[in-house]
């Protein structure tokens, strides 16, 4: 264990991406992969829910329609809607006060730059979109998550954000 004013990496090179002179929290306080992964499970029981209310509200208009045609461009715009709430989501509740979604809250962490602050709403969207470049290489960018030394995935370090543990 180290704090922050000891600094027992001196001899470590210093153009490593994942080496930091000044660590701001110590290793125990970073979220690493289980319990980034148990919070978007219950993000992901969150929207199962607002998926099915609102295909619930809209499904009405699409079982009225008789034209076939008309049916898929519904389901193509409701596809777009439905991407759109996920990306304001994550970005609005990661970049507002709480620091954190619905599923992060409920486990305990918080989205921080990398000097403890809260993150702003446009680097809160550019992170969300990193999760793609996470995702497309097989998911190894999440799994990232387990290995670097601050536990951030491939998407927190391009976005320069850390998954911490609320001690609050």
């Amino acid at each position: 264990m180290y704090n922050q004013d000891e600094n027992p990496r001196i001899n470590e090179p210093k153009g490593d991406l994942l080496f930091h002179d000044q660590p701001i929290y110590l290793k125990d306080n970073y979220a690493g992969f289980w319990l980034r992964f148990a919070a978007l499970m219950i993000d992901g029981i969150v929207f199962v829910i607002i998926i099915a209310i609102l295909s619930m509200v809209f499904g009405i208009a699409m079982i009225t329609s008789d034209d076939s045609e008309e049916g898929v461009y519904f389901l193509l715009g409701f596809y777009g809607f439905i991407k759109i709430i996920i990306i304001l989501y994550f970005s609005l509740l990661e970049s507002s006060k709480w620091q954190a979604t619905l599923g992060k809250r409920a486990v305990g962490i918080l989205v921080t730059d990398e000097n403890g602050g809260k993150i702003s709403f446009g680097r809160a969207l550019g992170r969300h979109f990193a999760k793609l470049l996470s995702s497309i290489i097989l998911n190894i960018g999440f799994i990232m998550a387990g290995f670097t030394e601050r536990k951030q995935a491939l998407h927190d370090l391009i976005a320069g954000t850390l998954i911490i543990k609320d001690n609050k």
